[in-house]
């Protein structure tokens, strides 16, 4: 059963994506077809679950990651918005996240990739998606490159 409360303020076509990734333990949501957004096809997806620094409240969304030798890597991106991701303030005030990936469900602590570690995995996200190249030159503020480290 899933939490609908978990996909309140989410855009249809999102909270569509996240119940089939919830209903099927990953094996129909994990591999997103992005055509849907424009983008080259099916891409990698994880769930992640913040808790909202306001409400306190659990929110679910699901993203594009990578992998990385110590987890799986996001990108706060917001399509090259000015501010951060809702999501991304909220990890950063609680780095205690939990993440789906196909059906392994996991606690991970966020940190930010700094220095050359970003950079490196920024190169890699780009090749799963990219479209960040054109939202980092959207905006002004760095877009960060978050680790998720199962804990």
């Amino acid at each position: 059963m899933i939490d609908e409360t978990l996909l309140d303020e989410m855009p249809e076509w999102l909270q569509q994506h996240a119940r089939s990734y919830l209903e099927t333990d990953g094996k129909v949501g994990h591999m997103w077809d992005s055509t849907v957004v424009g983008g080259p096809g099916p891409v990698p997806c994880l769930l992640l679950t913040t808790l909202g620094r306001k409400t306190g409240k659990k929110r679910l969304l699901p993203l594009i990651y990578g992998t990385c030798e110590a987890g799986v890597v996001v990108v706060a991106s917001k399509g090259g918005a000015p501010t951060h991701p809702v999501w991304y303030l909220n990890l950063v005030d609680n780095p205690e996240v939990d993440v789906q990936v196909e059906a392994d469900c996991y606690r991970a602590k966020a940190r930010v990739a700094q220095g050359e570690e970003r950079n490196r995995l920024w190169d890699m996200m780009v090749g799963v998606w990219a479209a960040y190249t054109g939202y980092q030159e959207k905006t002004e503020r760095e877009i960060p490159v978050v680790v998720l480290e199962r804990v």
